[in-house]
């Protein structure tokens, strides 16, 4: 017959309060009780129409640029194709991700299946590696076209291979951590509905459960390494020769025409030059909305914060990160209707009855 329990608290129970727990005579052992709600009710709703906002936001933009992009053949080049890659993969964080990660910040724990588990950190990690990889793809594309004009340009079928070579990549990546993934019980941490010490419940996670902690670390590293500091880096590099291709060729043109009158063509169209500019701002906005989530992931690898710390990070500082790398994927098709008048047109079109457009392509 297994002795019964009798807990004894002389005070309000407080988030993360560690009690006592007598076990018949057998001895006595030390437990954590976590509220079932991390939060108080307005600081839910704050979370709750944050991440509500940035998925509605996600879900039109990007449905929009797929349809843009799919309905009108002229709008099938090889950049518009990564676009259309680029925005697929928001459409998949915006639909398996942020849901999750807005209930798994308001809920002590993980609420979901095992397999809900894995497919959204999968997802998650194979959609960010897609955008980063496609991002590459657009600045090789683009220092081809404007570094070595005179080269073979990327055809359609060339682009549709690349994107393919791009979601296998992402796919092989991740694949270590859809194995890991797994929703594990946290031993001597319960959960308590209501503040009644009566109503309890086992508390379980959502993390990647390596035989070894060192290979987490080795792990997030790599990671870290491959699809961000790497291919971030080498974007920067190549749009820092394009910006220096850009410049010279201004200058040079205006030093061998100094009376060219406004009539005259420019060697590089100022259409091209906004298009790299859009592009360069949407892997800028990229860099900037995953550094801090990519930061708090190695910092609690390596430094492995514990107690109040742990509790600051994972009730605030890990669901603003999240918001704020979610909200990259909702922000693209804003920069795409800003600074190129055929989506912005295609979006104009999208919210009339009859939604048919005729545009020219972006070169």
């Amino acid at each position: 017959m297994r002795p019964q329990i009798f807990i004894h608290v002389e005070e309000l129970l407080c988030p993360g309060s560690h009690i006592r727990v007598h076990l018949g005579t057998a001895g006595t052992m030390s437990i954590v009780l976590s509220p079932y709600y991390q939060h108080s009710f307005t600081v839910a709703a704050v979370y709750t129409l944050a991440y509500l906002f940035i998925f509605l936001l996600c879900m039109t933009g990007n449905g929009l640029v797929c349809l843009i992009v799919l309905k009108n053949h002229h709008m099938r080049t090889v950049t518009n194709l990564f676009i259309l890659n680029l925005a697929i993969s928001d459409l998949l964080v915006g639909i398996f991700c942020i849901p999750t990660t807005l209930v798994d910040n308001l809920i002590t724990g993980w609420p979901f299946s095992n397999a809900v588990c894995k497919l959204s950190g999968f997802v998650q990690g194979v959609s960010v590696c897609a955008s980063v990889f496609t991002l590459v793809a657009i600045a090789v594309d683009r220092f081809r076209c404007i570094v070595y004009p005179f080269k073979p340009k990327l055809n359609l079928l060339v682009a549709k291979a690349t994107i393919g070579i791009v979601w296998l990549l992402a796919f092989a990546i991740m694949f270590p951590s859809v194995i890991m993934l797994e929703v594990k019980q946290e031993n001597g941490h319960y959960m308590v509905y209501d503040d009644d010490v009566n109503r309890t419940s086992p508390l379980y996670y959502c993390y990647e459960t390596w035989p070894n902690p060192e290979m987490r670390k080795i792990y997030t590293t790599v990671l870290f390494v491959h699809i961000y500091l790497l291919p971030l880096t080498l974007i920067i590099l190549l749009y820092i020769c394009i910006g220096a291709k850009l410049y010279t060729t201004t200058v040079l043109s205006h030093a061998e025409q100094p009376e060219a009158g406004p009539g005259v063509k420019p060697t590089i169209s100022h259409r091209k030059v906004k298009v790299i500019k859009m592009l360069i701002l949407v892997a800028l906005l990229f860099m900037l909305s995953w550094l801090p989530l990519w930061t708090l992931m190695l910092l609690t690898d390596y430094a492995r914060p514990e107690g109040d710390r742990l509790d600051l990070l994972t009730a605030y500082v890990f669901p603003f990160s999240h918001w704020l790398a979610f909200s990259n994927s909702s922000v693209n098709p804003i920069i795409y209707g800003y600074f190129n008048e055929n989506f912005r047109r295609g979006f104009q079109a999208a919210c009339q009855p009859q939604y048919c457009i005729k545009r020219t392509p972006v070169h």
